[in-house]
């Protein structure tokens, strides 16, 4: 293994961004080299996500395109790993013959093991099995992403909720929480190295519970980690509503860390819709527990997820759910049609809403939303946040970093800025974004004569 290059292309989720992590950490310990070019690799590692029927299909395209490297360079390995690999196992074998490897999300930490196995002995094999009884998997040393300042936990995974239309309980097994004290021990190791932020992840984050420690549940750790010294700021995602307790709420605004912001995944308007899909909550559930949200902090950013056309949806529950986008006035939204993905109850139930009228009640949703999303942003401007400097904007002239409530803001600098936290006033709110400027008032004497004299 030593002196190969591998190359890893991810779809999906954080939790798939944190997976992948893991297997490059895993093969550099093995000494490989990570590489940025498919063309360049000794290794390929596709890591896929079923949540979607778009995002499986992206991942096939491009081991399609991976079949000439493979009839080029015989000998180099190509990996499925992720949730289409759990889902599809020794299938995956048949139906691509230039994979090598089937690896489900429990054996990512035995990614080089496995290259190694089929690389030496010419094997081509799945590894899928659910290790459900154990957390050792899920164990990390600390990886800052690229960037430094930012890093993914994993605290738990799986769901034990089976929504309907959701695949994660049968590729990512039911929920597993990881002790308490490996998880402190990891944020401290990641503070060490100079992270800034950590965001907690897990299917369904606020449903942890310490194996380790009895009651102690998921607002105790955000209590825990609050106490740990350099972190200055914490998220997590992603929630599930009719786990948002009333302790969580309070969390918000006591613990400095803790930013305002939460994902909530609301996904239909629809209390007919939500029965069917399973999702243990009623529209006026949700909303109560917005509502408690902002009385504690009114600030607080609210993202949210919107299924369209699920089997059954009528006119009238689509308009409940714009409805509720009107009510709630989420801050930004990710939005998707309705597909069917294999064993869940979901794909059993009779299709009812044509494509088009997907796609039609999916462009109407996305239109409410955008316009919502551009109004909240254009109502800060001239208000001054403090912003966590992440690297150069898309277009590299200038600066992008993100607000404690997850506003991206684009504004310029000198050379070095990365890393800093500095305030910044809004100048411009834009649909998905806000321009801003540098607000030397309220910064420290150290910031303000950087930044004034370049």
């Amino acid at each position: 293994m030593e002196g190969l290059a591998y190359y890893i292309e991810t779809f999906g989720c954080q939790m798939n961004e944190q997976d992948s992590l893991r297997a490059g950490e895993r093969l550099k310990g093995a000494g490989c080299r990570e590489v940025v070019s498919p063309a360049e690799a000794d290794i390929l590692i596709v890591n896929t996500c079923s949540i979607r029927r778009k995002a499986e299909e992206k991942a096939y395209s491009l081991l399609g395109r991976f079949r000439a490297l493979k009839r080029r360079r015989p000998e180099l390995t190509i990996v499925v790993a992720g949730c289409v690999a759990q889902q599809e196992g020794e299938r995956l074998l048949d139906r691509i013959p230039h994979v090598d490897v089937v690896c489900g999300p429990h054996h990512v930490s035995e990614i080089g093991r496995l290259v190694k196995r089929s690389r030496e002995k010419r094997q081509r094999f799945a590894m899928v099995s659910q290790m459900t009884n154990s957390v050792e998997d899920l164990e990390c040393p600390g990886i800052p992403a690229r960037n430094g300042l930012k890093a993914y936990v994993t605290i738990m995974e799986g769901c034990n909720n089976f929504c309907s239309y959701c695949v994660v309980p049968f590729v990512r097994g039911r929920e597993r929480s990881r002790p308490c004290r490996s998880l402190l021990e990891e944020a401290r190791h990641l503070l060490e190295r100079g992270v800034k932020e950590v965001t907690l992840l897990g299917q369904n984050v606020n449903a942890y519970r310490a194996p380790d420690r009895m009651g102690f549940g998921f607002p105790d750790l955000l209590a825990a980690l609050s106490g740990l010294e350099g972190l200055r700021r914490l998220r997590f995602t992603t929630s599930h509503p009719k786990d948002l307790s009333a302790e969580l709420i309070e969390c918000f605004g006591s613990l400095p860390p803790l930013c305002e912001h939460i994902h909530l995944p609301l996904q239909s308007g629809s209390d007919s819709v939500l029965e069917a899909m399973n999702r243990g909550y009623t529209r006026s559930v949700y909303l109560e527990k917005i509502s408690a949200l902002r009385d504690r902090v009114p600030n607080v950013a609210v993202t949210s997820d919107m299924i369209v056309g699920f089997a059954g949806e009528g006119l009238e529950d689509f308009e409940d759910t714009l409805a509720a986008i009107r009510h709630v006035r989420f801050d930004s939204i990710y939005s998707f049609v309705f597909s069917r993905r294999p064993g869940t109850r979901a794909a059993r139930l009779e299709e009812t809403v044509p494509e088009g009228e997907k796609l039609r009640r999916l462009h109407v949703l996305q239109a409410v939303q955008r316009e919502i999303s551009l109004e909240k942003n254009k109502a800060l401007e001239g208000e001054t946040f403090e912003v966590l400097v992440e690297g150069s904007s898309r277009n590299g002239r200038q600066w992008m970093g993100r607000t404690r409530t997850n506003k991206i803001v684009n504004f310029s600098g000198p050379e070095g800025l990365t890393g800093r936290f500095l305030p910044v006033t809004v100048r411009e709110g834009c649909r998905n974004s806000l321009r801003g400027d540098f607000a030397a008032e309220h910064a420290n004497p150290e910031d303000r004569g950087r930044c004034l004299s370049a």
